[in-house]
C-alpha cells in the first residue's frame, strides 16, 4: 500500500460465488443499482482497469454512463497482445485508453489518437500487479479500479497490492461457471484472508465492502 494511493477491486457475483456461465453470459448477474454504484465507482478514481479476457469477451466501454461524472482512463492489461484492434475501447473515444503490452509482443502501432501504447516487462504469470499500479502512479493515475475479470482480480488480490475489494452478490444461484476468484490453495482455514467488511443493500443485491489494508 501506498500513501496518497487506492486500489480498488470489485466483482459481481451470484450467491455461489460466479461471475458467468460456463459460456461466458454474464448479463446482468447484478441488477440495475448495482450497475449505478460500478459507474459510481468510474467516475471517483482516475483508472479503470480490465484484463484481455475480459476485453475480448465483453467489449466493454468502460465509460460513465449510468451516473454525473468524469470518465476514468481506461486500461487493459494485454501482456502478449492478443486483443483486436476492433474492441470499442480501442476504436471509440469517449476517454483516454492505455494499452499495457509486454515488451516482446509483436503488436501493429496504435491507429486511434485517444489510444496510448505502454510497454511493460512480464513476469511468469503476465504482468506484476504492483508493477502495473507503479506505471499508472507514474502517469498521475493514482486511484485505480480493478473492475475485472476474476483472474485479474485475483492476481491483485493475491499480490497483496489492493486497498479495497467489493463484491456485488446478487440472489441468484447458477451452479455452474466461471468463479469470481480463483486463488493459490490454502490447507486450513486459519489461513484464510478475514478482511474487515461493511454491507450495504444495493437494489436487491448485498454490497461487501472489504478493506484489505485491516485483514
Amino acid at each position: 500500500m501506498h500513501p496518497g494511493r487506492l486500489a480498488l477491486a470489485q466483482l459481481g457475483q451470484s450467491l455461489d460465488g460466479r461471475i458467468a456461465t460456463e459460456s461466458g453470459h454474464s448479463h446482468y448477474i447484478n441488477g440495475p443499482e448495482s450497475l449505478m454504484h460500478l459507474h459510481r465507482l468510474r467516475a471517483l478514481v482516475d483508472a479503470v482497469v480490465v484484463g484481455a479476457g475480459t476485453a475480448c469477451e465483453d467489449d466493454p466501454l468502460l465509460t460513465v454512463r449510468h451516473v454525473s461524472g468524469r470518465q476514468p482512463v481506461r486500461v487493459i492489461l494485454d501482456p502478449r497482445g492478443r486483443v483486436p484492434a476492433t474492441l470499442r475501447l480501442l476504436r471509440e473515444g469517449q476517454a483516454p485508453c492505455l494499452h499495457l503490452v509486454g515488451e516482446q509482443a509483436d503488436i501493429a502501432p496504435a491507429a486511434a489518437a485517444h489510444v496510448t501504447r505502454l510497454r511493460l516487462p512480464l513476469d511468469s504469470e503476465g504482468f506484476a500487479p504492483a508493477a502495473v499500479l507503479d506505471a499508472l502512479a507514474a502517469r498521475g493515475l493514482r486511484r485505480v479500479l480493478i473492475e475485472g475479470g476474476g483472474i485479474t482480480v485475483s492476481r491483485f488480490l493475491e499480490a497483496g497490492v489492493l486497498d479495497r475489494l467489493h463484491l456485488l452478490v446478487a440472489p441468484l444461484l447458477i451452479g455452474s461457471g466461471r468463479p469470481g476468484l480463483a486463488m493459490s490453495p490454502i490447507a486450513t482455514l486459519e489461513q484464510a484472508r478475514r478482511p474487515a467488511a461493511r454491507t450495504f443493500r444495493c437494489g436487491d443485491d448485498t454490497l461487501f465492502d472489504l478493506d484489505l489494508t485491516r485483514s
